[in-house]
């Protein structure tokens, strides 16, 4: 089995990662003039590695994985993979960093959803679009 972790089916998505990957940074690679983080997660059901650039969610060290999926009624399929596996890679230009991830409730939810909205506003129109409360994962 390959160690080489999967890239996204979706096409722009897949672009992306490609670029990140030729680039050795996720400088310049960015959604509407906002960076991104390539994440490394595990297959819940395959065990494979995939990759999964999100809108770049920082704060002290910490990084936000937020499971929107543009207001979909679904969760993104990643959702279930760090469910499964929290344990996430994340490069953040040319850094990467091993990171666990959790999800959070209630007022730990909030902060970090409002950094969400402040880091990529569309966050904000997508949970209108949908009638689940989109997952937050803090990764430390």
């Amino acid at each position: 089995m390959s160690n080489t972790p999967e890239l996204s089916p979706t096409d722009w998505v897949r672009d992306q990662t490609e670029r990140i990957l030729a680039q050795g940074t996720t400088d310049g690679v960015e959604i509407l003039d906002r960076p991104v983080v390539l994440f490394t997660t595990t297959g819940a059901k395959s065990g494979k590695k995939r990759y999964v650039p999100l809108m770049r969610v920082e704060e002290n060290g910490k990084y936000a994985m937020v499971a929107s999926k543009g207001g979909d009624p679904q969760h993104p399929a990643w959702y279930h993979n760090v469910k499964t596996h929290p344990q996430v890679t994340a490069q953040d230009g040319d850094k990467v960093i091993e990171l666990t991830a959790r999800e959070v409730e209630g007022e730990e939810r909030a902060h970090w959803w409002e950094l969400a909205v402040a880091a990529y506003p569309p966050y904000a129109e997508y949970q209108t679009k949908t009638d689940r409360l989109i997952p937050v994962f803090v990764l430390e």
